[in-house]
């Protein structure tokens, strides 16, 4: 059930008349079911207000029961107010109608409804069944234009009227597909109702609202002056005045007078009026008879096609005072486009003017003082955001409970037409084919056939009623979850909008950081106290993140570790570094967020609808962008199930286990020295209460007794580890393991020759030259030897070296494609850098610059675009060709080597025999040196 907050009672807000029109919105109108001979012809226009008399049920003790209320719809807060009579100034209370659901039972009084709302359930009661469903439509609609019309008075000046109607006319023929539009009843609601008589009650005192009596008093003082007035003056007060001013007399007998109501004049004896025209005469005895106001008595006896000749001026008028409002929104808003950037401008020129640090260090302390701005935004954002989402959930649980509810009826509604259909089938067969009985007088079958008759009537009004109620309530239900949807869309814009100015948030904080970096450099150490209060800054931007968390407000977004494990910002010892890395992070969580909607929610939703995993070229674009961190572990199983099938058998690791705990494999102490040494940065691999090291340490030497050629190879605890961290499970990594250097790797690359190992790297430099060449020129031209940076890669797949948001989307493209993916981004790191690396002219600085610039590398989409589009054509075929030539020739050297020792071994003993003894031993040492 749709909820709605009910509203306090509002003494000092507007009353019910005072409020707007409702314009060109008409609701929707049915004939009844004696009329209804075709519900798409068109019918009479509603009127502009909602507002009429209904029975509202309430009180408490022995004057509990209806009570008459005069409701009033104001369009721009969506409530519906209600008082005791439509002349009162002050309504008795409100129903916020903006998230409200409206329910009718078939089995309820006639013309009875409910509006329900999280902390009440307003029972109301209208004087037909038509005027019932005119209502129930009418506010339908209300509610509907309120959740389509513009937030802001502003934004609805900018020339949305037009889409708005258009919006409200297709709702309008949707509803008309569940339920045909009511016909407007006459004189029942509108400002024509008002000068109807107040429905009586059966007890004066039953009408009177204790709950408010305060207003109670308020409303009746301020009738009894306005009574007063228009009796001192011999007519009412002016038009342009609210038409809730009357005073509210003879509610309970309005027809005729009581003489036990003290103060009250009779309602049928008029003061003798002046002799004037016919039509003057009965506007004046409405006035008395009614307590109304002229208003009300003039609109109805104004001419129609004049009146609609005024609203289409009015509404042109509107139009074209909308359209220059919105023209002067748009020069304000270029004006301040045109401020902010001379102002940035201004702010560029005076720092690059500034002859002395102190400016400078004004202008970034000015610049601080923005970002700490566009923080404090940031946070009301997150706040909104929050409370949408709570807004979100509450709808989602009330429209649940709304669709259980419609099933219940519907069940109901089912198991009534099954008894309906079968009592009159009965009917007609006893009304046919009579069964044998005993003569009854004919009186006594005419009354059995009329009671059966009645019975069958009363059967068809009921199922026509529930039919009725079954088609209201799909049209509640079909509008309730388009307004759920359109919550929905707001939150998800919201969200981006937050997700954006989060990003912007990263990068301003990044420029800064940058800016104090390049600063400091500047600044050298000609002043010593500028120097001082740069480091300060920069220790404060580097500890932003602690002194967010003391003071429990969350600024940044970025967390200290990422999904697994890795420390986002190492704890370098050099500052500068230290500095570096949090620009990088601050950069990569900015792209992050700008990708979020539009790269990576349509990537994790396609990852999502992938319930079986089967190889295409579809799974193969999937894993080279990415795979989702929740979809990882399911994927990775995949594919080194894929992989192992012909290896895997069951229980093959635990028998390694035990194996390996009956007795000690030679490379035992190699392992339990390199597992201190894995992924320093990584939580889960140096706080001591972890259990990663011992699954590691089971893993790998499992593996050494699964593969004894091996053994271990310094460079396995790191592609476990990987493994570990991502499958969780240690038999999962283990064959992970398995699949890596027994199926993707080739043989001999992790064997004591390293044989293949360093046949890639020699196929690296071929490929480098061709795909590379001015980089290669440069490097060769200051004798840099790629292979000292580039074997580590090969051998770990880049575990050291890479990003951890970058890395796994490596190890997914290599888990499915190969060892081609590893030489694709080993050629794409270098092309990313490439401009930088050719910038340097010095074969030291070229090194050291190549140990770090894997580590700057952030864009993982640049990245993953170089690889897979600018590095083509890339075949494995000519792969496997230049594998086998430099194996040829890598082979033919190593024979070469083996010659040369072989005759250097045979020299050496020959001279030994020759060589007298006491120069054996000196050279024998020069040998060994």
């Amino acid at each position: 059930r749709l909820a709605a907050m009910e509203g306090a009672p509002e003494s000092g807000s507007s009353a019910p008349g005072s409020a707007e029109p409702a314009g060109s919105a008409r609701g929707p109108e049915e004939l009844p079911p004696e009329e209804s001979e075709g519900c798409a012809r068109p019918l009479q226009a509603a009127p502009k207000k909602l507002c009429g008399y209904l029975s509202k049920f309430g009180g408490k003790g022995p004057i509990r029961g209806w009570k008459s209320r005069w409701f009033f719809y104001d369009e721009r807060k969506c409530h519906l107010y209600y008082s005791r009579t439509a002349q009162d100034a002050n309504p008795l209370g409100s129903i916020d109608l903006s998230s409200a659901i409206f329910d009718c039972k078939a089995d309820a009084e006639e013309g009875t409804f409910e509006i329900n709302t999280p902390s009440r359930v307003m029972t109301l009661k209208a004087a037909t069944k038509q005027v019932m469903l005119y209502w129930l439509q009418q506010l339908q609609m209300k509610r509907w234009e309120f959740h389509n019309s513009p937030p802001a008075p502003e934004a609805a000046l900018a020339g949305n009227g037009p889409a708005l109607h258009l919006e409200l006319g297709q709702e309008e023929a949707e509803l008309e597909e569940f339920l045909c539009p009511v016909k407007t009843p006459t004189g029942l609601v509108g400002t024509a109702a008002a000068l109807q008589p107040v429905p009586a009650m059966p007890l004066a005192l039953q009408n009177i609202s204790l709950k408010h009596l305060g207003t109670e008093i308020q409303n009746t003082m301020h009738n009894i002056r306005s009574n007063k007035q228009a009796q001192g003056t011999g007519h009412g007060p002016p038009g342009e005045e609210s038409p809730q001013s009357g005073e509210p007399q003879r509610e309970e007998q309005p027809l005729a007078p009581d003489p036990s109501t003290p103060g009250e004049e009779p309602a049928d004896s008029p003061k003798p009026a002046p002799k004037s025209s016919l039509t003057t005469n009965l506007i004046q005895k409405a006035k008395r008879q009614n307590n109304t106001f002229p208003l009300f008595s003039e609109g109805l006896m104004r001419n129609r096609t004049a009146q609609e000749k005024v609203v289409a001026l009015e509404q042109q008028v509107l139009m074209l005072t909308k359209e220059l409002k919105s023209q002067k929104e748009l020069v304000k808003i270029l004006h301040k486009a045109l401020e902010a950037a001379q102002q940035e401008k201004r702010a560029s020129s005076a720092y690059l003017a500034a002859a002395e640090d102190k400016d400078r260090l004004e202008l970034v302390r000015h610049k601080v003082r923005q970002i700490a701005e566009l923080s404090r935004r940031v946070e009301a954002l997150e706040q909104e955001r929050e409370s949408l989402a709570h807004t979100a959930g509450l709808r989602e649980r009330q429209v649940q409970e709304l669709q259980q509810h419609v099933r219940l009826l519907m069940d109901k509604n089912q198991a009534k037409q099954q008894v309906i259909c079968q009592l009159s089938e009965k009917v007609t067969r006893d009304f046919v084919h009579p069964p044998d009985r005993p003569s009854v007088p004919p009186d006594a079958a005419d009354r059995d056939f009329l009671s059966q008759q009645e019975r069958l009537e009363h059967l068809k009004d009921d199922m026509e009623a529930y039919r009725t109620q079954n088609r209201f309530l799909n049209s509640e239900i079909h509008q309730v979850t388009k307004i759920w949807r359109k919550v929905a869309e707001k939150e998800k814009a919201l969200l981006m909008k937050c997700a954006y100015l989060q990003a912007r948030n990263c990068q301003v904080e990044s420029k800064y950081l940058a800016g104090l970096r390049r600063l400091q450099e500047a600044v050298g150490d000609e002043a010593s106290e500028c120097v001082e209060l740069l480091r300060q800054l920069t220790q404060e931007a580097l500890q932003w993140e602690a002194g967010e968390a003391s003071d429990g407000v969350e600024m940044s977004p970025i967390s200290e570790y990422d999904e697994y494990g890795f420390l986002r910002v190492p704890d370098y010892e050099v500052e500068d570094l230290k500095l570096l890395a949090k620009i990088q992070a601050l950069e990569v969580h900015s792209r992050h967020l700008l990708s979020l909607e539009a790269v990576e929610r349509p990537l994790r939703e396609r990852w999502a609808a992938l319930a079986e995993l089967v190889p295409s070229a579809e799974l193969k674009q999937l894993l080279r962008a990415g795979v989702p961190h929740e979809h990882r572990p399911r994927v990775w199983r995949w594919l080194v199930h894929r992989r192992t099938q012909h290896l895997h058998a069951p229980g093959c690791y635990q028998e390694l286990l035990s194996r390996s705990q009956a007795s000690k494999h030679p490379a035992a102490r190699q392992i339990e020295l390199d597992l201190n040494r894995t992924f320093p940065n990584n939580k889960h691999f140096t706080c001591p209460t972890s259990g990663f090291p011992d699954k590691l340490r089971r893993v790998l030497l499992a593996f050494s007794w699964q593969n004894p050629t091996i053994g271990y190879c310094q460079g396995l605890n790191r592609l476990a580890a990987i493994a570990l961290l991502v499958l969780d499970e240690e038999e999962s990594a283990f064959w992970c393991l398995v699949a890596i250097v027994e199926t993707i790797m080739p043989p001999d690359y992790y064997s004591k020759t390293l044989m293949a190992s360093q046949v890639d790297q020699r196929v690296l430099q071929d490929l480098c030259s061709e795909k590379l060449p001015r980089l290669m020129a440069h490097l060769g031209q200051h004798h840099v030897d790629l292979s000292l940076i580039t074997f580590n890669w090969f051998l770990v797949v880049f575990a050291d070296s890479l990003i951890s948001d970058i890395l796994f989307r490596v190890w997914d493209a290599f888990l499915y494609e190969g060892t081609k993916v590893v030489f694709r981004y080993a050629l794409a790191i270098f092309k990313y850098n490439e401009e930088e690396i050719l910038r340097l002219q010095d074969g030291l600085e070229i090194y050291q610059y190549l140990r770090l610039f894997t580590k700057t590398i952030c864009n993982s989409r640049k990245l993953m675009n170089i690889a897979f589009n600018d590095m083509n054509p890339f075949s494995m075929k000519q792969l496997q060709q230049l594998r086998r030539a430099h194996r040829e020739r890598l082979e033919s050297e190593l024979r070469e080597l083996e010659r040369l020792k072989a005759e250097y071994l045979q020299r050496r003993a020959s001279r030994g025999r020759a060589v007298p003894e006491g120069c054996a031993s000196e050279d024998e040492g020069d040998g060994d040196a």
